[in-house]
């Protein structure tokens, strides 16, 4: 054989595997981590968000993925620990995720946050509050679908002084990342405004049975409201054991709180309750479309967080699809730089990460249903 035929042959065998190999790349999956509470007294916060997550990732998938590119799910349950949450930020780095949607609680994201930024993969929290997240500027590929503590702490403290008009008010946390630090931007508000003095500051332990200790010392303060900063689990014993003791002031709390299983463990002391929580958006075609999906599916309605997880999903699937690629620079700049429509209407981010368009309202538990007041 003549050495121009084998060289001819050559040049077709390589155009054959260069052909061949096009397509394969080209469906190579785009692999997005979804962490959260998914077990445990949490996972009413982390189903929801991975249910949401399924939903967007199925649509796209069955439109044929993301620019031809299948998206694959790598899923972590962290408990919202942050000691397993850095596990799990490793399992999935090391499993190849190119983003991460999650992690739920503060704590947890705090702690996971730093494994993201040494592999350079983004992240985009549904639900992670505390300010600190975006505003040291640690995290430069730290993005969420949730407004921070300092806008949530704020309503809290408006809502106290000139709806419920207290002067004296108990500030209460949970020793957490999100509990004390929303209690911290509440009783420097409270401070601030000279309309109310903070008449007990006092840290709660998580998981504890009894907190009669902490009811008593909010009786003999003479405090006219509770602000509370923490989640559901203590939420709902800490407003049980002042309703024992016959202490009936209005207890406000936050969106670890406004959750529908606060209300089943609370029972009837959850009457009257107030919490925070992302603005009602029920009325946007969007939501309805999802929550629909979401109980053909569960045969339930979604939980708290559901329709910011959706929106996290949205947001960065279409980023990824506007950069082209998933390289944590160019998806970033594409959610900073395009709006989509997403359950609370079109968002984009800031330079810090937050969201441009959403924000917290107050909802009260009203014959056994959180209501939205303002």
């Amino acid at each position: 054989m003549s050495h121009t035929r084998h060289f001819l042959l050559g040049l077709a065998a390589l155009a054959l595997s260069v052909c061949t190999a096009n397509p394969a790349r080209a469906a190579e999956p785009i692999r997005i981590g979804v962490a959260g509470a998914h077990s445990g007294d949490l996972a009413s916060y982390g189903l929801p968000t991975l249910q949401a997550v399924r939903l967007v990732v199925e649509e796209i998938n069955a439109k044929g993925g993301i620019n031809g590119a299948p998206v694959e799910l790598l899923v972590e349950d962290d408990g919202c620990k942050p000691e397993i949450a850095t596990n799990s930020a490793t399992k999935l780095v090391s499993g190849g995720a190119k983003a991460v949607i999650g992690h739920i609680c503060s704590g947890a994201t705090r702690a996971a946050l730093p494994i993201y930024r040494a592999a350079k993969v983004l992240v985009i929290s549904p639900s992670a509050t505390t300010p600190a997240l975006t505003q040291s500027g640690e995290y430069p590929y730290f993005f969420r679908t949730i407004a921070a503590d300092n806008t949530q702490a704020a309503n809290q403290v408006e809502f106290a002084l000139h709806t419920l008009n207290a002067g004296k008010i108990a500030v209460l946390h949970d020793k957490g990342d999100y509990g004390k630090g929303l209690a911290e931007y509440a009783q420097s508000l409270i401070e601030q405004s000279g309309k109310a003095q903070v008449v007990l500051f006092e840290g709660i332990t998580p998981g504890a049975v009894d907190y009669s200790a902490v009811v008593q010392k909010i009786k003999r303060s003479g405090a006219e409201a509770v602000l509370f900063g923490g989640y559901h689990p203590e939420a709902s014993k800490l407003v049980g054991q002042m309703r024992q003791k016959r202490l009936a002031i209005p207890f406000v709390s936050d969106d670890g709180v406004k959750d529908d299983t606060f209300i089943k463990v609370a029972g009837k002391d959850a009457e009257g309750v107030y919490a925070t929580g992302p603005t009602d958006v029920s009325t946007n075609p969007l939501t309805k479309a999802y929550r629909e999906k979401f109980r053909q599916a569960e045969g339930t309605d979604p939980g708290a967080f559901f329709d910011n997880a959706v929106a996290a999903a949205l947001a960065l699937t279409n980023a990824i699809a506007k950069a082209g690629s998933a390289d944590p620079e160019a998806v970033a700049y594409a959610l900073r730089t395009e709006e989509v429509a997403t359950p609370f209407g079109a968002i984009k981010f800031d330079t810090r990460g937050e969201p441009v368009g959403i924000g917290f309202s107050i909802y009260q538990v009203n014959n056994g249903q959180f209501v939205q007041v303002r």
